[in-house]
């Protein structure tokens, strides 16, 4: 599940939606797993290492998996419990609740009053900004004769997340999204919203810096006048949308040969084992038997790794057994699924497994044609995603995947939380190679421990 403050869309978060009780949270928090395995902060400098580990090792995991947890309660939406002021978990929110796991997570009653907190004030701005989104009757089609209202209201928005962020590190990207939401309110589609946004900012605000008033105007006058009636306008479609079709699509258009080429490099064994730590803090605190499902899973992987399998269906399969803790390897789904609360639908046919199996051969080293291991890895993982082709547990199947396209290779992380907590659009071109990148990331940090003086 996607829990990135930043990557959420109106439809996510429109209180309308999702319906709150404020009188309960409380209750609510402290009833999910992760409030009865509180971490209590160490009596040591807060800007030593030993402080760095514990907040790395043991706070991060927890507030992930609290996360999680009111994720499973409330919905995606809650992941803005924790984007905080500033330099927090995630940079310029409008939450002042919470701050970071190092600083936020002190005692286990006070780290849950912050939490509980931290719900409320994320959730008491959303539900001002709706009322503020239906203040005014705005329609887009009437948008020639509206156009100063749209001014005004764009202008307001963009002075209340200045206020409320404090204008910190990367408070525009909060801009840019509230902005957006406010145009995906009144109708125009996700992606025209985010590319009118991005045109009228152009770039101008700054972290640090709140913008001036001159500037302010210009952006809700640019974003006011750019707007058009036929923006709104959706085609009729043939049927339901089939996102597996949109992501086998896109799959031939990544030049998958851009990411950066690594396989000269030697096998990396890194001091130690981010996907196992990563299941055994994380997964641990959202639920021990998940923890133990996704270690029995690695564990096999690793096995099938070491004896060069290939990479397919049934070997993702006896994965997922363990996965989901099944008496018999999980069969293919037979209906449509649904992902991201149900903004992507994937097909189902009767040549779907045989195609997935095509897929994911991909993965393995070819001399005639050859990629960099980081894109094949980053393909593999994005195809189990959007074939998702079990009726659960499908984003565990996919870090599994990439973990293995890795291990097959003698290429292993020491840490792999950034892939673990992003997702992607099934219909987006950039997402394959910005995965890629990501593994990149972690292959460089592992490289550079396992070269370290004394590891």
């Amino acid at each position: 599940m996607e829990l990135s403050p930043g990557h959420l869309e109106w439809d996510d978060v429109d209180p309308a939606r999702h319906p709150f009780d404020h009188a309960a949270v409380a209750r609510v928090v402290r009833s999910l797993g992760p409030a009865r395995r509180v971490p209590t902060r160490p009596d040591v400098p807060r800007g030593g290492d030993v402080m760095a580990a514990w907040t790395r090792s043991t706070a991060q995991p927890w507030a992930d998996a609290m996360s999680h947890a009111l994720a499973e309660h409330y919905g995606r939406w809650v992941a803005g419990w924790r984007w905080s002021h500033d330099e927090g978990d995630f940079d310029g929110g409008p939450v002042g609740n919470w701050c970071c796991p190092r600083d936020s997570v002190t005692t286990p009653e006070e780290t849950l009053d912050q939490v509980v907190a931290a719900v409320c004030e994320w959730r008491e701005w959303l539900e001002s900004l709706a009322g503020r989104f239906d203040a005014y009757p705005l329609r887009p089609a009437d948008v020639d004769e509206q156009r100063i209202l749209w001014e005004r209201v764009a202008h307001n928005l963009i002075i209340q997340v200045t206020d409320r962020t404090g204008c910190g590190s990367g408070w525009y990207g909060h801009c840019h999204q509230v902005l957006g939401w406010f145009l995906r309110r009144w109708g125009f589609p996700q992606d025209r919203a985010d590319e009118l946004v991005t045109e009228a900012i152009g770039g101008r605000f700054e972290s640090w810096t709140g913008p001036d008033p001159v500037l302010v105007e210009d952006v809700a006058e640019r974003l006011a006048r750019s707007l058009r009636p036929d923006d709104v306008e959706r085609p009729a479609g043939d049927g339901p949308p089939d996102h597996l079709r949109a992501w086998l699509a896109v799959r031939e258009t990544v030049p998958w040969h851009e990411a950066r080429q690594d396989d000269t490099d030697p096998p990396l064994t890194p001091s130690r084992d981010g996907a196992a730590e990563d299941i055994r803090t994380f997964d641990a605190a959202v639920d021990p038997a998940r923890a133990e499902g996704l270690l029995a899973a690695l564990a096999r992987l690793r096995a099938d790794a070491a004896r060069g399998a290939a990479l397919d269906f049934g070997l993702i399969q006896g994965w997922q057994q363990h996965v989901l803790d099944t008496p018999e390897p999980p069969p293919l789904r037979t209906r449509p699924a649904f992902a991201k609360g149900g903004r992507e639908r994937y097909g189902i046919g009767p040549d779907t497994r045989a195609r997935l199996d095509a897929c994911l051969a991909e993965s393995a080293r070819d001399a005639a044609r050859p990629l960099p291991l980081t894109a094949r890895a980053a393909r593999a993982c994005l195809d189990v995603c959007f074939f998702h082709p079990f009726d659960d547990g499908n984003a565990r199947s996919a870090f599994l995947t990439l973990v293995f396209v890795l291990a097959r290779e003698n290429v292993a992380l020491d840490e792999v939380g950034l892939l673990r907590r992003v997702s992607f659009r099934a219909d987006d071109p950039r997402a394959g190679l910005t995965l890629a990148r990501f593994i990149d990331s972690h292959l460089a940090s592992a490289r550079d421990g396992a070269a370290a003086p004394g590891r």
